[in-house]
């Protein structure tokens, strides 16, 4: 299943190519759908975002797809998924952090957007447009504290232009210069490595604190028994 999805990933040019040529415009649609499920619903957190929109943008300088369509759509797309989910979480409430886990749900999904929050505040919600997975609880984690909605939208709003258009332009500009279109399958690679980065310095920082946490428990625990002997 890992493989299939990795390989669906890096072949994301041929496929939405071959989707352009049987289905022409409908393409706009399947596009908006995407991203307003991975930005929408917590469920979704492993679609591909970040390389769908730099291959969206490579495709439209090669076929008729228009790339300021395109934008406009995604980046309402964007928006109106994070609202969504906002919506949800607000209505759900601090009940979410009585959830077992499940195949749709995580809590360290939660736990780790809940730590860019602590790090980052309101920005979280720019940021995390960047990073898989935290994209996706983002908004839901803002509803679920009662961020006020105007604040939410405006950081939504600024996050969804800035990562829409820096991605898609991105593509659509340098995606089908001859040495990135015959490589491309390692530089879209490489855009979901480089997303994933705050993602894994954070488990390492987890990592090493639960395992210095874990030292001074067990020196603790030997400093008593060392004063039960000695007494």
């Amino acid at each position: 299943m890992i493989t299939t999805l990795l390989f669906s990933l890096l072949t994301l040019d041929q496929t939405l190519a071959n989707f352009v040529a049987q289905y022409g415009v409908w393409v706009y649609a399947l596009l908006f759908i995407i991203i307003f499920a991975e930005t929408g619903f917590v469920i979704f957190p492993f679609l591909p975002g970040d390389s769908l929109l730099f291959i969206a943008g490579t495709v439209a300088a090669a076929t008729v797809l228009d790339v300021h369509t395109i934008v406009i759509l995604l980046i309402t797309a964007a928006i109106l998924g994070d609202s969504v989910n906002y919506a949800i979480g607000r209505k759900i409430g601090q009940r979410v952090y009585t959830w077992q886990d499940s195949r749709w749900y995580k809590r360290a999904y939660l736990m780790r957007t809940q730590m860019f929050y602590e790090k980052y505040g309101s920005m979280t919600i720019i940021i995390a447009r960047f990073v898989p997975i935290v994209r996706t609880f983002a908004p839901f984690l803002a509803g679920v504290v009662a961020m006020s909605y105007p604040r939410f939208l405006t950081y939504n709003i600024v996050g969804g232009v800035l990562w829409i258009t820096s991605l898609v332009y991105l593509g659509y500009f340098f995606g089908n210069i001859p040495f990135i279109k015959n490589n491309l399958s390692f530089f879209v690679f490489g855009i979901i490595l480089i997303s994933l980065i705050p993602i894994i310095v954070t488990y390492l920082k987890e990592k090493r604190a639960g395992r210095s946490q874990k030292s001074e428990v067990s020196g603790q625990k030997s400093e008593i028994r060392n004063q039960k002997s000695d007494s």
